[in-house]
């Protein structure tokens, strides 16, 4: 007799009658009983292959926890010291201090090279021991007998340089403040391409951007890629990173960023902070693609200078700077003679009568836009020529360009040109009284006193400020 329940109505049970004969139902317990000795069976089997998992999970979980630590990349400070014709000094002593109570102490082998590894994140220092250098040579630069690399993440080597030369005599003030000079004029002319450009952003469009400097970051790197892994000469790959970073930097940043974020009547606070995100984004960027190493162009890297009387320029510095000088008074013409100049200081001067007047104002900021992209990637140009380039170099440049365009007055073109000048100046020769590692802090303290003193700046009115 076996009971089993109706499908159609559950709780009614069906009783079925089976007729079996006696040699079947003597049989039926034996077949129970090994049915339940089977399923006992599988319930033991069961326990123990989970015992077995769990034993083998629990010795192999520290084995891979580790080989994830050992997996995880360190970053290598290295180095080759040399002499001024390029002659390896071995024997050199190197010492490195880190958070966390790291020191390394190493020396340079056979051919000048040294490194150490780095496990952890923090900025390191590196000292050379000067005592270990031959005699007749020195540091090219005293100061500069310890450097600093910042480790933001592993795996990137930076390496880092000790410029060594024969011994130098030191110089007297007046050739001192004369090179100091030329090198402020020389910065100052770098910022002016840059600032010139953020001015007239800000004047046509009302916007401070914080992105401004990755322009400069942008145009350097392209520089490096078309002419140390292109191939082609730097009087080529100058000229394309400086169109290529007007039309990535000018025409597409404003088409696809700036100028729907106008359309839909954004406010300029919210675009400033969008201006800061967007800087942070892409300088991160930079490194992740570039690495945090600076680099140099291998066509101009370790040119000799020109003795000019007190001072001592290489020709790399003339040829670049002369073309900044042609680049700013082409930009200078173009806002005086041309049309779209003309039309571009309508606009900076009252937007909604210039459109009244039939100008095409979205037409007149992309021009704008174009053109400061321009003349910010050709001060990048300048800047990896002569010092190489790293994803920090934009960082770097945007708080003496700010200083510069507020000393001269915001929006203001000419203004922008006297405020870099005074910037540059100020800053290199301030290194006769202070370190040269806060000579930046100048151009800051100068940008504070002008919020302060005359908040228009120098050429700026009363009425472009509030």
């Amino acid at each position: 007799m076996y009971c089993t329940h109706n499908l159609h109505d559950p709780c009614r049970k069906i009783v079925v009658l089976v007729k079996v004969s006696p040699q079947e139902a003597s049989s039926l317990p034996t077949k129970q009983s090994e049915l339940e000795s089977a399923m006992k069976n599988s319930r033991k089997l069961r326990i123990v292959s989970r015992s077995a998992l769990l034993f083998i999970i629990a010795i192999t979980f520290p084995l891979f926890l580790s080989s994830t630590a050992q997996a995880e990349p360190a970053t290598k400070l290295y180095g080759v010291v040399t002499d001024s014709e390029g002659k390896a000094l071995p024997g050199i002593g190197i010492s490195v201090v880190g958070p966390n109570g790291f020191t390394a102490e190493i020396s340079t082998d056979g051919v000048g090279a040294w490194e150490v590894p780095i496990t952890s994140k923090g900025t390191f220092s590196a000292t050379i021991n000067v005592d270990d250098l031959p005699e007749g040579q020195a540091l090219t630069n005293p100061e500069k007998s310890t450097v600093k690399a910042n480790v933001f993440m592993l795996g990137v080597d930076l390496r880092l340089l000790f410029p060594v030369g024969p011994g130098v005599v030191q110089a007297s003030l007046l050739e001192r403040s004369a090179q100091l000079t030329l090198d402020g004029i020389l910065l100052g002319l770098v910022i002016a391409l840059a600032a010139l450009g953020l001015s007239l952003i800000f004047g046509t469009t009302g916007l401070t951007n914080f992105a401004h400097g990755e322009i400069l970051t942008l145009a350097g790197l392209l520089t490096y890629y078309l002419s140390a892994i292109a191939g082609l000469p730097v009087l080529v790959a100058a000229p394309l990173a400086v169109i290529l970073g007007a039309v990535i930097s000018g025409f597409l940043q404003d088409k696809y960023l700036w100028k729907p974020l106008r359309r839909r009547g954004t406010g300029l606070i919210a675009m400033l902070v969008v201006s800061i995100g967007f800087a942070i984004f892409l300088r991160y960027f930079f490194l992740f693609i570039f690495g945090g190493d600076t680099r140099q162009l291998p066509q101009y890297a370790g040119q000799a200078g020109l003795e000019l009387g007190l001072v001592n320029i290489t020709p790399k510095s003339i040829l670049t700077s002369a073309f900044g000088v042609l680049f700013i008074i082409g930009a200078t013409l173009w806002l005086l003679r041309t049309r779209m100049g003309k039309a571009s200081r309508a606009v900076a001067d009252n937007p909604a009568l210039a459109s009244a007047s039939g100008i095409d104002v979205q037409k007149v900021i992309r021009a704008v836009w174009i053109l400061g992209a321009a003349l910010a990637s050709y001060a990048g140009v300048i800047v990896t020529v002569n010092q190489g380039v790293s994803f920090l170099m934009g960082q770097d440049m945007l708080l003496l360009i700010f200083a510069a365009v507020t000393l001269g007055g915001l929006g203001t073109a000419n203004g922008a040109l006297v405020g870099s000048l005074i910037i540059g100046l100020f800053v290199q020769l301030s290194t006769l009284f202070i370190p040269t590692e806060l000579k930046y802090v100048g151009a800051l303290i100068v940008l504070i006193l002008i919020l302060i003193i005359r908040p228009q700046g120098i050429l700026g009115k009363k009425e472009r400020i509030g």
